[in-house]
C-alpha cells in the first residue's frame, strides 16, 4: 500500500509521520526549507498531547514524478493551493488511486453524488478554474475532515498540540472497500478514523464555527475566548452562524447541537488564535474563500440569503488584499 501526502506542511507531516511509524510506505510532497531538512536530516515530530517525540525519515520530494503511482493520496494543502496544483497530482494517479480531500471549508466535490437537485453543481469559490474537477475527478474522492492541530517550529521539526480525528466518508454515503481500507490503516497508525455515512454533515459541523470565528478573528486580532466574551462581536458571529445553519438546512443537513452549545464549545478552547489570524500575522495566504465565500455561494445556489456572511467576507478580503495575503486564483 503506497500513500502520498500532497502538501506536507504541519498537518501533512504529522499524518505522514504516524503512517511511517506504523510501517506504511508513505511519501511526503513538500517544498522549500522544510523539504530540504527532511531530505537531509529527517523529520522530528513532537506531540504535546501524547507527551512523546520521535524521529523518522520518510521519502520526500517536491516532484510527484519521483514517487510513482499511489494507492491513496491525502491532500493536506490550504484550499487555495489545492485549487491551483490539482494537475500536479496526475503523475501519482492511476485508475485505482483514491484521493482524500483533507481540505478546510466546503470542498470542490461537495455536490458530487449529493442525491438532490443540486447534484454535480460546481463551487466556483473553491475551484474557480475547474481544475480539481477536471484533473482529480470526483469519482476518485473520499471526503476527510481533519481535526489535529500542529505547527512547524522550524524546518524538519513539527509540533503536534492536540487532536487525532480524521473522519472519512464516501460522497454517496456508502461504506466502500476503499473507505474501510484507509480507515483501518489510519486507525492502526493511531488516528480516530471511522468511516462516516454522512461526511457532509461532518464537514458542516467543523465549518459552522470556522465560517464566522476565522474571518472575524482576522478583522479584530482577537482570540476565540475574547470573541465569545465580547457581546457585540459575538452577536455578529451568531448572525453568521445562523445564516450558515440555514444554508446547511436547505442542503438537508441538521446539526446535532444548538448554536449556543457550539459557541460555548469554542469558548472552552480559550486564548487560541484561529489559523486565519495566524496566517495574516505571518503574511501567508488566507483561506477565506473556502471558509466563508463558499458558504455564501452555497446560499445563492439554494436561495438562502447570507447578508452578514457577505459583509464580513468583503471586509476580511480587503484586509487580506492590503496585507498581501489574498491568493489570486
Amino acid at each position: 500500500m503506497k500513500i502520498s501526502i500532497f502538501g506536507a506542511g504541519a498537518i501533512g507531516s504529522y499524518i505522514g509521520s504516524l503512517l511511517f511509524k506504523s510501517g506504511v510506505d508513505v511519501s511526503l510532497i513538500c517544498r522549500g526549507k522544510h523539504l530540504k531538512a527532511i531530505q537531509n536530516k529527517g523529520l522530528l515530530m513532537q506531540s504535546k498531547e501524547a507527551n512523546e517525540e520521535y524521529f523518522c525519515k520518510p521519502k520526500a520530494s517536491d516532484n510527484p514524478n519521483d514517487l510513482g503511482k499511489q494507492d491513496f493520496i491525502i491532500v493536506t494543502l490550504k484550499a487555495h493551493s489545492a485549487a491551483l496544483t490539482a494537475e500536479n497530482l496526475l503523475p501519482l494517479m492511476d485508475d485505482n488511486t483514491t484521493v482524500l480531500s483533507a481540505v478546510n471549508g466546503l470542498p470542490w466535490w461537495y455536490f458530487y453524488k449529493s442525491g438532490d437537485k443540486y447534484e454535480n453543481t460546481k463551487l466556483i469559490s473553491v475551484d474557480p478554474k475547474n481544475w480539481q474537477w477536471e484533473f482529480i475527478k470526483p469519482h476518485r474522492v473520499l471526503g476527510c475532515v481533519v481535526y489535529p492541530a500542529a505547527e512547524i517550529k522550524e524546518p524538519g521539526h513539527v509540533i503536534h498540540s492536540e487532536g487525532n480525528r480524521l473522519l472519512i466518508g464516501e460522497p454517496d454515503g456508502s461504506v466502500s472497500d476503499r473507505a474501510r481500507n484507509i480507515s483501518k490503516i489510519l486507525i492502526k497508525s493511531g488516528f480516530k478514523s471511522p468511516v462516516r455515512k454522512n461526511i457532509r454533515k461532518d464537514i458542516w459541523m467543523k465549518l459552522w464555527g470556522n465560517l464566522a470565528f476565522n474571518p472575524v478573528s482576522a478583522l479584530t486580532s482577537a482570540t476565540l475566548e475574547d470573541l465569545v466574551n465580547d457581546r457585540d462581536t459575538c452577536t455578529i458571529i451568531r448572525e453568521m452562524m445562523q445564516e450558515g445553519e440555514k444554508v446547511a438546512n436547505a442542503l438537508g443537513i441538521s446539526f446535532p447541537i444548538s448554536l449556543e452549545q457550539r459557541i460555548e464549545g469554542t469558548r472552552k478552547v480559550g486564548q487560541h488564535k484561529t489559523s486565519t489570524l495566524q496566517d495574516l500575522e505571518l503574511g501567508r495566504p488566507m483561506e477565506i474563500d473556502a471558509l466563508t465565500k463558499s458558504v455564501s455561494e452555497a446560499g445563492k445556489i439554494v436561495g438562502v440569503a447570507t447578508p452578514t456572511i457577505d459583509m464580513i467576507y468583503h471586509l476580511v478580503r480587503l484586509k487580506a488584499q492590503q496585507a498581501g495575503c489574498y491568493p489570486n486564483l
